[in-house]
């Protein structure tokens, strides 16, 4: 064999084999992509699975079980908190969320009628809590908030506590009244309400169950916002032409008929 044969030869050799290797090479590294995957997707999936029983833990803890409602709450349910006299001819129907600033607006406006009507016990206002700015803005002041009004009402101390709330409501893209200690803070404006038994309720989300309940009322309802104000099953707070002088006529108007 000639020495050119020979050469000819040890070059294809060592062509196959540098083939070779590049195959073994590529298919390292086709493995290695394969198990990566495969561990990416794990932890993936795991990381859904984890959402989702944190989720579903929250849910629970906020949904599951008995609801607490508050001392003398009333409705299918157990879902209104009354003010007034039951024998007022008249009853408003008040959904509101504490973090919403057109409930604050509607507050402002219509409180002191609406407490001379109840005085005069002409009127009885039943309201519903709702955390419709929690969803919307994300965070817990809204349900944080009706919690600790309902603890407020279990002390007797409801109106007076939810004027506060509405008085002092943050921003709303502010959620200060996630915390349980600016809404205790805010019972101390309130004669006689903070107390080791509120602090309590407040702290440990007593009626949070209950708010969560009230949301879901609000939410199959049919109601297009907060604050949705009922009179006779009509939304007076839609109504344009309605002011607190209107709003008195017609409860007026309802007594005496």
């Amino acid at each position: 064999m000639s020495e050119k044969n020979r050469e000819g030869k040890r070059t294809a050799r060592e062509r196959l084999a540098v083939e070779r290797e590049k195959h073994k090479a590529s298919e390292k590294r086709r493995r290695a992509l394969i198990v990566g995957a495969s561990v990416v997707c794990v932890l993936g999936l795991a990381a859904v699975v984890g959402v989702m029983a944190a989720n579903a833990g929250k849910d629970k803890s906020d949904a599951s079980g008995p609801v607490a409602a508050p001392s003398g709450a009333t409705g299918k349910d157990g879902l209104a908190i009354p003010v007034g006299k039951d024998s007022a001819k008249s009853t408003l129907t008040v959904w509101e969320d504490f973090r919403c600033p057109a409930c604050q607006i509607f507050e402002t406006n219509y409180r002191s009628t609406i407490q001379e009507l109840v005085d005069a016990g002409q009127l009885k206002v039943e309201y519903h809590l709702v955390t419709l700015i929690d969803g919307k803005m994300s965070g817990s002041g809204s349900r944080n908030a009706a919690n600790a009004a309902a603890c407020a009402q279990d002390a007797g101390k409801f109106t007076a506590y939810h004027d506060v709330l509405f008085e002092n409501q943050p921003e709303e893209t502010d959620d200060a009244f996630a915390d349980n200690g600016k809404l205790i803070e805010l019972a101390g404006k309130v004669d006689g309400l903070d107390t080791p038994a509120f602090r309590k309720c407040v702290n440990d989300g007593t009626h949070n169950s209950w708010v969560v309940k009230s949301n879901e009322a609000f939410q199959t309802g049919g109601f297009s916002g907060t604050p949705t104000v009922l009179l006779g099953g009509k939304n007076i707070n839609a109504d344009q032409t309605m002011t607190p002088a209107k709003l008195k006529q017609m409860v007026e108007a309802e007594n005496k008929g």
